[in-house]
């Protein structure tokens, strides 16, 4: 089988242009849409393993969190009802992803932003008054929406207000604000978690309310992208808007390819039947499984049941909460790592290192559960032991950060063509959502049955999408998102699905690979 090929940069259009300063602050608001999603990974997890909480809403788990260590540790959390409020908020979100990719194409990325917010925002209020079950879950669901709206959009938002050259590091600012939302709902309850009178987890809940204002009340003040406006019929608009934002009047080429994307795109009635079509296979396949193997690394697994699994290996209630909010100080560094190396060293670079370091620390997680627990799920960690666990956990927690974390938002929002951008960026987040519901409905009850040997189940998973980045997926930094097509035409497997005819508007204006 032959190998990969690689796409040189210098092979694509260099568009004039420079970072202003008005791109910097329009992606960093739109990027704010990440603290939602990012909060609530970190809240919900928190809240789960607080024994208020439990008491008020989950006593059966309370009970059995009460027991000694002579019970099985595995199944301590396994409860239908407890796995159903963490996970209703992604299935609502799935569901919401493909109404939102109507609204973005329609409406404009900004609106989509704008409405997920609010719709956060209202869930967020109700799950901080929350009396019972039922209104936590409304809450959950209305948060979800939000979650949907917000994924749908802002990817998308980021990667076409930014320069070529530097989209990777304007796009990776959004799973920046996804980690930095982990690390501040790790650090609110931990605090939360000391408040006398067991009323914490209403705080840690009503204050996602917070990045919900920041990313409404931000949305009104954005711009909107040349993509948008041109693909609703703004053409004066969004050439000022592609002057504005590249800090130059030398922008008629990229405006003209913009313009053919668009007509492009307006000749296309039905983008979810397109997106079918043989010459998008490569793009659809990424859509699907790129997401896909995200939620395999196990990151959302670790990242909102972080404080229970750390509960569950024999912390006891602050130093689990202390060890989440120490893996997520090392999710927003390496995050920020990712951020300066994807547009230097490639998206494949960074998927293929990521892959490597996760799969050794899977394994030796795996190991050190299965030395002390065994398949009883009976036993004890010492300090220095589960100070390793820890470790490990960063370091695979690290590795995630600047590979799957990031490039998996960022890859799937540059590779589509305008035409069909909108239903392919529904399927990346509607993808990435359904099997986020999948495993959080399913992880507890696996880690019962599984035992240690779940890290190992998840680490055969890293073994094939590493595979799979490796032979499947070309390098696409530095390049134009309206020439793509190029990348896919050159590639080793993907070349047999896109015919000349499918890149002509990249060769009519002069392009080579």
């Amino acid at each position: 089988m032959a190998g990969p090929v690689h796409v040189a940069s210098g092979a694509v259009k260099d568009y004039p242009g420079k970072m202003t300063l008005y791109v910097f602050m329009a992606c960093m608001i739109a990027a704010t849409g990440g603290l939602i999603f990012g909060y609530d990974i970190g809240i919900s997890g928190g809240v789960t393993s607080m024994t208020p909480f439990l008491h008020k809403f989950f006593p059966s788990v309370e009970q059995k969190l009460l027991a000694d260590h002579s019970v099985n540790q595995y199944c301590k959390f396994d409860s239908e009802t407890l796995t159903l409020f963490t996970s209703s908020l992604y299935l609502a979100a799935l569901i919401a992803s493909f109404v939102a990719a109507t609204v973005t194409r329609k409406f404009g990325r900004k609106i989509t932003m704008l409405i997920g917010g609010s719709v956060f925002l209202v869930g967020a209020a109700i799950n901080g008054f929350a009396k019972d079950v039922a209104m936590l879950i409304i809450g959950r669901v209305l948060l979800g929406i939000g979650v949907g709206f917000a994924n749908q959009s802002v990817p998308v938002y980021l990667s076409e207000m930014a320069p070529p050259k530097l989209r990777g590091r304007l796009n990776i600012v959004f799973q920046l604000m996804i980690t930095i939302g982990i690390l501040a709902a790790n650090l609110i309850n931990y605090g939360t978690a000391k408040i006398r009178g067991g009323y914490g987890w209403r705080i840690s809940l009503g204050l996602a309310c917070v990045p919900a204002l920041i990313i409404t009340i931000g949305s009104l003040f954005l711009p909107d992208t040349p993509n948008s406006l041109i693909e609703r019929r703004h053409p004066d608009k969004a050439k000022a808007m592609l002057c504005r934002i590249r800090g130059t009047s030398d922008v008629h080429e990229e405006y003209q390819d913009l313009v053919i994307a668009s007509e492009a795109s307006q000749s296309v009635e039905h983008p979810w039947r397109n997106i079918l079509k043989r010459k998008y296979r490569a793009q659809l396949v990424m859509a699907l499984m790129i997401p896909f193997f995200q939620q395999l690394t196990e990151i959302n697994v670790i990242m909102f049941y972080a404080p229970v699994l750390f509960k569950t290996i024999g912390f006891g209630d602050n130093a689990s909460l202390f060890s989440a909010v120490i893996s997520g100080i090392v999710n927003v560094i390496a995050t920020i790592l990712s951020i300066f190396t994807a547009d230097r060293w490639g998206r494949r670079f960074l998927f293929l290192e990521g892959g490597f370091q996760m799969l050794i620390c899977q394994i030796a997680i795996g190991v050190l559960i299965a030395i002390k627990f065994g398949t009883t799920g009976v036993g004890t960690f010492s300090k220095g032991y589960a100070g390793l666990v820890v470790a490990l956990i960063c370091i695979y927690v690290a590795g995630f950060a600047w590979s799957w974390g990031p490039l998996g938002w960022l890859v799937p929002s540059e590779i589509f063509p305008l035409e069909i951008r909108s239903a392919g960026q529904s399927i990346n987040v509607g993808v990435n959502m359904i099997f986020t519901f999948i495993i959080a409905q399913i992880f507890l009850k696996l880690l019962c049955h599984f035992k240690f040997g779940l890290f190992f189940f998840f680490a055969g998973w890293v073994v094939l999408m590493t595979i799979f980045i490796y032979y499947f997926l070309p390098e696409t930094k530095n390049v134009p998102i309206e020439e793509m097509a190029l990348v896919w035409k050159k590639h080793w497997f993907w070349k047999r699905y896109v015919g000349d005819k499918d890149v002509e508007v990249e060769l009519e204006n002069g392009s080579n690979v």
